[in-house]
């Protein structure tokens, strides 16, 4: 699993992940969209380039800990992936 923030400093998250999601040997990893932006249109972008899922990053530590706990349970413990090649 991929933990993505689409605020990155030199290459933007969305280009990241473009280019996890057109190789073929990193296209099924799942990636997490954890960022900031609320706004509909990064979702809707994040979506349209196969992201897996999107969740706002809370701005409190306690929630962003919770947050990431339940991401963590839901993909690595709920989920079932394909195997690895």
């Amino acid at each position: 699993m991929i933990l993505l923030d689409l605020n990155l400093p030199k290459m933007g998250g969305r280009e990241v992940l473009a280019e996890i999601k057109n190789d073929p040997d990193l296209r099924r990893i799942p990636v997490v969209v954890l960022t900031t932006s609320a706004a509909e249109q990064d979702i809707v972008e994040s979506y349209n380039l196969h992201a897996n899922c999107y969740v706002k990053k809370p701005v409190d530590l306690d929630a962003f800990i919770q947050v990431v706990r339940s991401i963590d349970n839901f993909w690595l413990a709920i989920v079932k992936l394909p195997p690895t090649e």
